[in-house]
């Protein structure tokens, strides 16, 4: 019997969107090459509560697709992850909630907010200079990170569908965080974020995911997997 891994995908399922069509590619690439049983429960972020229990899973993936039904329930499942030692990745929005999380809980900025939907307190995350929507773009990976020993190379370039990235006012201040930066564009903004002392937490700008609908496995989705056995 193969092993298996439970996996919980963070977000609000909608077949229209590119990256929700590659997610159960990249999944089923990474069950055939590992020969596992992934299986796969999405969580709309509306139905994540205090009163919801995520003990059952192994592992965490929150996807693009925000602005989410419930931030909050996006960002409980985060801190769950965080807190409780379990694989995480985050990408596009889901990087984007990390920092939110990691912000208000760790940093202590409760009023850490979205420039998409808030119009007060910290906005950590706001519109980017260049917005990315289906673009690609080169990110240069630390040496060693678990992105980059995930793809083998620090040179990447990966596809984007995102108009949202971390502040630059607030660049520094994160800089100053034990949370790792391992990832940059051309020019210098922050792409992946991963938690040091964690045994994985990844979050990405781009989407990764996006290779899988050429039929390759996305290479940090294969260490999420990994991870999570």
């Amino acid at each position: 019997m193969s092993q298996q891994v439970r996996l919980a995908i963070i977000g609000d399922h909608n077949p229209a969107i590119v990256a929700h069509q590659a997610i159960p590619l990249a999944l089923n690439l990474a069950a055939q090459t590992f020969d596992l049983d992934i299986h796969t429960t999405w969580l709309n972020t509306d139905t994540i509560d205090a009163q919801r229990s995520l003990e059952e899973f192994d592992a965490f993936w929150c996807v693009p697709g925000s602005p989410y039904q419930s931030t909050e329930g996006a960002l409980h499942a985060i801190r769950y992850a965080r807190e409780q030692q379990k694989p995480f990745l985050g990408t596009c929005g889901g990087f984007q909630h990390a920092i939110i999380e990691y912000a208000r809980n760790v940093m202590g900025w409760q009023d850490a907010g979205h420039g998409e939907t808030d119009t007060e307190g910290r906005l950590v995350i706001a519109a980017l200079a260049c917005e990315m929507v289906e673009k690609k773009g080169g990110i240069t990976l630390v040496a060693d990170s678990i992105a980059g020993r995930a793809y083998g190379e620090l040179d990447i370039e990966e596809g984007y569908h995102c108009r949202y990235g971390i502040n630059t006012e607030f660049q520094a201040a994160l800089e100053s965080q034990p949370l790792r930066l391992t990832g940059h564009d051309q020019q210098g903004e922050i792409r992946v974020i991963e938690l040091p002392k964690h045994p994985f937490f990844v979050a990405t700008l781009f989407q990764p995911e996006r290779a899988a609908l050429k039929g390759h496995l996305p290479p940090l989705v294969g260490a999420l997997i990994q991870a999570a056995l």
